[in-house]
């Protein structure tokens, strides 16, 4: 935030009611400096900020604005400011926004676009949730491959495309097929007679119903400025600026951290989300995590007579069951960020599989003998023996199915950080437990 500009000045007019000299700050703030204050202020006063804008600058400033602050601001905004700043968004930026809102919202927002609005967001809406169709933009910068340098250069000026999607031009046959890409620059600098067909360069492109995430992280890492993107016959649909990339794996990276943590992503500022959404965002998981403790609950009433035998054993239930989770979230966090970035697939399952086995069977020996140590000390050799094997045994299974779980879940179309820490929790838990009792039980003699 632009040290010029304090929220705490704004909120004070506000609070104070002094309109008109909130309106004279707001005026003579810089629209980037006015970004940040918004996304710094609770709700309603950034509508009471907002509503003071001229409406050229409102829509550029909506625009700049994060999805969870356009969301926000369009529950305070009345509804014909609302059809104002959303009909002069781009039919991606729609679309993004569109996801954001409850559905009543959304249905109004849509009945403000005319037919051709409408029929350009409902077609990216139509693509799937997660897919870089939704994301991309719709209406591309296109030349044809034989025209002319100085022809493909009259038809950038005349363009009115944003900067972001004319840092790479697509080339295109006569049926819209992709047949190359252009540098804005290497147009300039060639002749004005030679054809575009002879200064492109082969298109790296993706298809409408690949994952926007991948997508995105292949932009990022090959620095592609603007990616086309393709339907399943090579006919360009769309280009995914390397802006929009950057945007999709920011958000991916939030939403993988926060459920690492068994949360949702918060969209706004934490001191500026509400508490209901701030439970919101953490009791579903709550929850499917209660269901893992009853599971292990149920576990340890199946061995209550071995427990009541050698009340000792009871005190290492905890640190056995955290080990075998904490390894198995260590191996899906790793598994998980190597899918992201293309590292693996799910068709190396084998390969991560037995790579996890390994790694397991080294960090449990090594647990083994600190564990064994620690319990002979304080408990007797017996007790010592049944935790160091319990840890040499249960390391490789929870590594292995912490490896594991995130490419079981790609593959069925599950996001892995969703699906992996429950799915852990719950199954490390129990089985721990199962192998530590039966362990227990062979090596202390005892009756289940």
């Amino acid at each position: 935030m632009s040290a010029t500009v304090d929220p705490a000045e704004f909120v004070r007019l506000i609070r104070a009611r002094a309109l008109s000299e909130l309106a004279r700050n707001v005026r003579s703030t810089p629209i980037d400096e006015i970004v940040p204050v918004l996304e710094a202020l609770p709700s309603d006063d950034a509508a009471i900020v907002f509503r003071l804008l001229g409406k050229d600058e409102s829509i550029s400033v909506f625009d700049s604005l994060d999805s969870g602050a356009q969301a926000d601001l369009i529950a305070e905004l009345g509804d014909g400011q609302i059809a104002a700043v959303f009909t002069a968004l781009d039919p991606e930026e729609q679309a993004w926004l569109l996801d954001e809102l409850p559905a009543k919202v959304a249905k109004r927002l849509m009945a403000s676009l005319n037919q051709a609005e409408f029929s350009a967001a409902m077609t990216l809406l139509g693509y799937p949730n997660d897919s870089v169709g939704r994301r991309m933009s719709p209406v591309p910068a296109t030349i044809a491959a034989t025209v002319t340098v100085a022809e493909a250069l009259e038809s950038v000026r005349r363009s009115d495309a944003d900067l972001d999607v004319l840092g790479a031009i697509a080339v295109i046959a006569p049926d819209r097929t992709l047949v190359g890409v252009v540098d804005l620059l290497a147009l300039t600098r060639s002749p004005e007679g030679a054809l575009v067909e002879s200064v492109m360069m082969p298109a790296v492109s993706a298809r409408t119903e690949d994952d926007a995430e991948q997508v995105a992280r292949r932009a990022l890492d090959g620095g592609i400025l603007v990616l086309p993107i393709v339907d399943r016959e090579d006919r360009l649909v769309g280009v995914f600026p390397i802006v929009d990339a950057a945007r999709v794996d920011r958000d991916a990276v939030a939403e993988d951290q926060a459920r690492a943590g068994a949360a949702e992503p918060l969209r706004r500022p934490y001191l500026l989300t509400p508490i209901r959404k701030v439970v919101n965002s953490r009791i579903v998981w709550l929850l499917v995590l209660a269901v893992s403790a009853v599971l292990t609950v149920s576990v340890l009433e199946l061995f209550e007579t071995t427990l009541n035998q050698r009340v000792a054993l009871a005190l290492f239930v905890p640190l056995l069951i955290g080990i075998g989770g904490n390894t198995g979230s260590q191996a899906a966090t790793t598994v998980t960020r190597a899918l992201a970035v293309g590292d693996v697939t799910p068709r190396d399952v084998g390969r991560v599989a037995f790579k996890e086995v390994r790694t397991g069977l080294l960090l449990g020996f090594f647990l083994a003998i600190l564990g064994f140590a620690i319990a002979s000390w304080g408990y007797g050799f017996d007790i010592g023996a049944v935790i160091g094997v319990t840890l040499l045994v249960n390391c490789p299974i929870a590594a292995t199915v912490g490896g594991v779980i995130p490419l079981v879940a790609r593959a069925i179309r599950v996001d892995p950080a969703v699906f992996s820490t429950p799915f852990i929790a719950t199954f490390c838990d129990a089985t721990g437990l199962l192998v530590y009792f039966t362990v227990a039980i062979n090596i202390l003699g005892l009756s289940t």
